[in-house]
């Protein structure tokens, strides 16, 4: 992976805020700017969205279980799913299409269209891409033990994000398997394959499979 491309990661197609990505060195400086953008996209879909709970917008199509537990501001596009017990924690941008299940919390994050978070997963100060896929108790760890600043390693270039809280760039397409945990700081590029159980750190060029600490081998997608 170079330092660093933005395509490595996302397409921006079906990113709900793509304008956002225009003026920007790292993905990650988007993160810091969600609750402000979350004013400006609210006060814009106001007319074609409903109001599901106080601050939380959800376009047509979505559908939000009665045991879910929703604190705003918070904006999903068409079509989502948001379903029995789960938890959204505010400042969260959804695009189209975007499943969020029974027991997984979201907060401090952007959901590309079609994102799927199914069965107690967490991810929080993190942007996740087109179709990115959790399996059940994937979690996106967003801070760290020493309570320092996030630093993001790519290879031997070690970049200071001053973030105490960032979670993951997680790419287009990247499917994590059953109880992986995503550490702090990492980066996933599009179309990889995180294999179960996994603790995953640094950074994960496109189109790999990591099945371990240092173990990646060229995901051949059947």
């Amino acid at each position: 992976m170079s330092v660093l491309k933005l395509e490595e990661f996302f397409s921006l197609e079906g990113c709900p805020v793509a304008d956002l990505f225009t003026d920007i060195q790292y993905p990650w400086e988007v993160i810091p700017r969600i609750a402000q953008l979350l004013e400006e996209l609210i006060e814009e879909k106001r007319s074609t969205y409903r109001e599901v709970a106080p601050g939380v917008w959800v376009g047509e199509g979505t559908t939000v279980a009665a045991t879910a537990t929703l604190q705003g501001p918070a904006l999903f596009g068409k079509n989502c799913e948001i379903r029995p017990n789960a938890f959204v924690r505010g400042n969260v941008i959804a695009g189209d299409g975007v499943v969020l299940g029974n027991a997984s919390e979201v907060k401090q994050a952007i959901l590309f269209s079609g994102v799927q978070l199914p069965h107690f997963n967490y991810v929080g100060d993190s942007i996740l891409g087109r179709g990115a896929h959790l399996g059940a108790g994937a979690i996106v760890s967003n801070f760290k033990s020493t309570k320092e600043p996030v630093k993001v390693r790519i290879g031997d270039v070690v970049i200071e994000t001053s973030m105490r809280k960032f979670g993951a760039i997680v790419g287009d397409g990247v499917e994590v398997g059953c109880n992986a945990v995503l550490n702090p700081g990492t980066l996933i590029g599009a179309g990889s394959l995180i294999y179960p159980l996994t603790s995953v750190r640094g950074s994960i060029p496109g189109g790999m499979i990591c099945k371990g600490r240092d173990e990646l081998v060229p995901y051949r997608a059947k």
